[in-house]
């Protein structure tokens, strides 16, 4: 009886020297694992959550990076939704870009894709050709198509009136501003182009043979071969494209400036928009009234709208209904 009690007594003792062991390893594990993580923590720490919750503070704030701010409640929502004149083109702007760059950005990068990766002969030439552009900085890549399409001397105006072709103003015309600005983002195809490519040329030919043989077109082909496949890029492309439309502002900025004839120097004051407010996007917006205006509340209310739209897009875009993704992929 005393032997069965003394067993009886050991086996607890046992059981929570292994629990405990087994604590100290998943302690140990837990603590590798965020030791891995601490660079990803720190950065998205410092360069996000922070500057999330400070904007968020500030927009509640009266402060102009001078004086100590001070509290105002909800006047600085009230005042961009209520009394600022030009938020309205600046979001129209904005979301007209948003939904007709991206798209026409998605149409051709995978037009020009699926033209170099049919071609026989010269693939290297044309894929370096459709690339190069997109390799310019962003300010001379704008700084050479506004010259290209400047409506006095510009070479594309000429060669439209060579030929009897009325050629509008671009970047002078308010109704061609942003169509023309769509452009200059369809000349940088060169990066949608390389991943469209490699994703169509990772499509198995087998595929193809077999609905060759089954007596299937090219349109039959794209649609049930080569659009499933390409699905999850075409939905990279549209969520990444949204984000960085969203945050528009140097080539509209530069283009705008250049048009209206005003040099850019140091010391220089832009206001955005030319012409007629037509290419004023919300980022345009959110500097001009942070750093030139020196309203950082209106300026951070601002942000954190565009924040919740890009967000709300994005959600949108993610999910399955949206039709973009199937449950497999």
């Amino acid at each position: 009886m005393a032997r069965t009690r003394k067993a009886v007594e050991a086996v607890p003792s046992g059981g929570s020297d292994n629990a405990a062991a087994l604590r100290r390893k998943h302690q140990r594990d837990r603590l590798r694992t965020l030791g891995f993580l601490s660079p990803w923590l720190i950065g998205f720490t410092v360069f996000f959550g922070y500057p999330l919750v400070a904007t968020v503070y500030f927009s509640f704030m009266h402060y102009n990076q001078i004086e100590p701010a001070t509290f105002v409640g909800w006047r600085n929502w009230k005042y961009v939704f209520e009394q600022m004149p030009l938020f309205g083109p600046a979001l129209w702007n904005t979301l007209w870009l948003v939904v007709v760059m991206v798209a026409l950005r998605v149409v051709f990068g995978i037009g020009i894709g699926l033209l170099i990766t049919k071609l026989k002969t010269g693939v290297g030439f044309f894929r370096t050709a459709f690339y190069l552009p997109y390799l310019a900085p962003p300010v001379a890549a704008t700084v050479a198509f506004v010259f290209l399409l400047n409506p006095g001397t510009g070479p594309v105006n000429e060669m439209l009136g060579a030929v009897g072709i009325e050629a509008p103003n671009w970047f002078n015309d308010p109704d061609w501003a942003k169509p023309s600005l769509v452009m200059l983002s369809l000349w940088g195809i060169g990066d949608l182009m390389v991943i469209f490519m490699a994703a169509l040329l990772d499509v198995p030919k087998e595929q193809y043979e077999a609905a060759e043989l089954d007596g299937a077109g090219s349109f039959a082909k794209f649609r049930y071969i080569t659009w499933p496949s390409i699905l999850p890029i075409v939905m990279f492309a549209v969520v990444t494209g949204t984000v960085q439309t969203m945050q528009y502002y140097t080539q509209a900025l530069v283009a705008g400036k250049l048009a209206s004839g005003v040099s850019i120097g140091p010391g220089t004051t832009i206001q955005p928009g030319y012409p007629d407010h037509s290419t004023l996007t919300v980022p345009q917006l959110v500097y001009s009234l942070g750093f030139q205006n020196f309203n950082t509340g209106a300026a951070c209310v601002l942000s954190l709208v565009l924040f919740a739209i890009a967000m709300a897009v994005t959600t949108l875009l993610m999910r399955k209904r949206a039709g973009l993704l199937t449950a497999e992929d």
